[in-house]
């Protein structure tokens, strides 16, 4: 769970190189809490630029999705814990014992080495998917059902938590009876476009549904000034909050 307002804001580091990643943390580092390396960064420069970030004292949520066999989705977390990620998510229909079997992994590796436990969370249904993106799919459910029963798998697997759309944040909610982080992709200030992402929300409407913790990228990375953009943020949380 986030301590402070800072906290809850993740800048999501959708960029090509390592160099302007890193110069975007530390241009952000002093009014955003985490910042969120996904496939195009990662798979472009490697783990070096997660070690770099959290060498300087950065917390990574990383965004790789793992989706795999259980064996390999539980060494990947492990890997992923000695990195150093404060976050890291898998998807949460590649099964409970997927989900169980990675969770007991990382938390045996984390004891045993002394090194912090990730928060591990599964991604319900993307924010840019939508009914006819599932039915496509063939899954015969609606988006709603469909982040309701990922979220009570996820739940039930071990999982601290989920990715899901500001949309569907109340019905986690409802859906966990216990302490469950929610990360919200899709979060759009007030006048930016909504550009792939289907289901959005504003900072401070997120906020009020019940969202742990916002990602926002193009946002703040497409602004004249990211940090004077990132910092509009927070004070939209914060009057969210009050």
């Amino acid at each position: 769970m986030a301590d402070s307002v800072k906290d809850r804001l993740i800048v999501a580091l959708d960029v090509e190189t390592a160099r302007e990643a890193f110069n975007l943390f530390c241009a952000l580092r002093d009014v955003a809490g985490m910042f969120k390396i996904g496939s195009q960064l990662f798979t472009a420069e490697g783990p070096n630029i997660v070690r770099d970030i959290v060498r300087a004292g950065g917390r990574v949520f990383l965004d790789l999705k793992y989706h795999d066999i259980p064996n390999t989705v539980a060494a990947a977390g492990i890997e992923a814990a000695r990195l150093g990620v404060s976050i890291f998510d898998v998807h949460a229909c590649g099964g409970s014992e997927m989900m169980r079997r990675t969770a007991s992994a990382v938390a045996e590796a984390a004891e045993q080495e002394g090194i912090p436990r990730p928060i591990i969370i599964g991604v319900t249904v993307l924010t840019s998917a939508d009914d006819s993106t599932l039915a496509e799919a063939g899954f015969s459910s609606g988006t709603e059902y469909q982040v309701k029963q990922m979220a009570r798998l996820a739940s039930e697997s071990g999982m601290d938590g989920v990715v899901a759309s500001t949309h569907e944040v109340k019905i986690v909610r409802e859906t966990v009876a216990r302490d469950f982080v929610i990360v919200t992709p899709g979060v759009r200030p007030t006048g930016t476009t909504h550009d792939d992402q289907r289901r959005v929300m504003t900072p401070s409407e997120a906020v009020r549904a019940g969202a742990d913790y916002l990602v926002v990228g193009r946002a703040i990375l497409k602004a004249s000034d990211p940090a004077r953009a990132a910092d509009e943020i927070i004070k939209e949380i914060e009057q969210a909050e009050t």
